[in-house]
């Protein structure tokens, strides 16, 4: 079984928030149109898109909702009065994120968060219901895994970032079946927008890259996120010497091999002599995918 604890996920959430500044406006300046009045941002995480439709859009309504709360007071501190911060989850379905909302939306961002709900059709007809005559539903799920790491790292068998993709993809498929209630979508995000009655749906994916070598900020970020992913798939046992494993409640199966663990706890280990974080050609090349729908006018 596969739990996720947010509140222990919360700084992971702002940090990621504050690193993805530039993608977050980028995005949210290609969605918002001059005659929106409402924006929500559903799940939102650290509050990186709500802030970044509220700059996008001076003088807009934006809402940032959230089902945790200690993740909520992340975005709150995080958008800085910009936006108004409302605790609401999506598996309760329309009602709650109506009332949070307050008002049909003219646009709305679920990033990462309805793969989260149990019935990921319900949750997106849900978020659907909630649009203005010609609003617009967003939804950043899936894209391709962001590569990181040179094949070859000269310890360990090469390939190694390709098998903790892997290890990634069937942690996900558990943590699925895992939700209370979970009910298969076996379709993709178009196709689900198209059900929730919206038109016109499609996809535009949005290519990011850094090369190599990166700010040390950069850098460090990036090692941080091996370690959470580590930590995930170890219960804790990422070789830095915390242990927490980020809230997780990890099922029994052995997600990576034993001599890749070993591995992994080299690279991230700052008292190690392999620790990624003292390498200079690790780049960041992201793919990431929105899937826009529009309600009837």
């Amino acid at each position: 079984m596969i739990e996720i604890d947010w509140a222990g996920e919360a700084g992971r959430l702002r940090a990621s928030a504050e690193g993805e500044t530039d993608w977050n406006a980028a995005v949210a300046r290609s969605l918002v149109r001059d005659g929106d009045k409402v924006l929500a941002d559903v799940g939102c995480g650290g509050g990186g898109m709500a802030k970044a439709l509220a700059e996008a859009l001076p003088g807009a309504t934006v809402v940032a909702i959230d089902a945790d709360p200690d993740v909520l007071e992340q975005a709150r501190e995080h958008t800085a009065g910009l936006v108004r911060c409302e605790l609401a989850s999506m598996d309760d379905g329309a009602e709650p994120l109506r009332r949070a909302i307050a008002a049909p939306a003219d646009l709305i961002w679920a990033s990462a968060s309805v793969h989260h709900a149990a019935d990921q059709q319900a949750a997106v007809d849900a978020l659907a219901s909630l649009l203005a005559p010609g609003g617009r539903l967003a939804l950043a799920e899936g894209g391709l895994p962001a590569r990181y790491l040179p094949w070859d790292l000269g310890v360990g068998e090469p390939g190694l970032e390709l098998r903790l993709d892997l290890a990634q993809d069937r942690w996900f498929k558990v943590m699925r079946d895992s939700l209370p209630g979970s009910v298969p979508m076996p379709y993709g995000w178009t196709e689900a927008l198209t059900r929730a009655g919206l038109t016109g749906a499609t996809t535009r994916s949005v290519l990011t890259e850094t090369p190599a070598p990166l700010p040390p900020e950069r850098l460090e970020g990036v090692v941080q996120a091996f370690r959470t992913r580590i930590e995930r798939l170890t219960g804790g046992d990422s070789g830095h010497g915390h242990g927490h494993g980020h809230g997780h409640v990890v099922s029994d199966e052995d997600w990576l091999t034993p001599d890749d663990v070993e591995v992994w706890r080299q690279l991230l280990d700052p008292d190690r002599p392999q620790y990624l974080g003292r390498r200079s050609d690790l780049a960041v090349l992201s793919v990431r995918s929105v899937h826009l729908g529009h309600a009837p006018r």
